[in-house]
């Protein structure tokens, strides 16, 4: 798992990339770390590391152990540990995490609540 003293983000160890180029509609559920940098409509679920991408656009509910978010978002965010988001970072819609970073620039139009990381459940489907 990541942590908030990771600087970089090493993609080898991304189970799943999606480029700027790509658009993906519908329910997104994956195990691994997830890069983001093109749109996202639906939801998107991991139990991992999510990185959204500077110039991604993404309007769908998210679902992750872990993330840095510097892209543009419009859906409720739910992180059960350690949520980062960057100075160019857009966000409309409430945010629950474990815990928060916001740096100088982000915007947030929405509710941000600290639990301590048992209240928030990732679903997985089964199989």
């Amino acid at each position: 798992m990541f942590n908030r003293d990771q600087k970089d983000f090493n993609v080898k160890e991304a189970e799943t990339i999606i480029g700027a180029s790509v658009k993906v509609k519908g329910n997104f559920h994956g195990q691994g770390n997830i890069i983001i940098e093109g749109e996202v409509e639906g939801s998107i679920k991991t139990n991992k590391y999510l990185l959204v991408g500077s110039g991604a656009k993404i309007t769908a509910t998210i679902d992750a152990g872990e993330a840095k978010i510097s892209g543009t978002i419009n859906g409720n965010i739910s992180i059960k540990g350690y949520l980062e988001v960057s100075s160019g970072a857009n966000i409309t819609g409430d945010i629950t995490a474990s815990e928060l970073s916001i740096e100088r620039g982000a915007t947030i139009n929405g509710k941000c609540t600290m639990t301590n990381g048992k209240n928030i459940k990732i679903e997985q489907e089964s199989k």
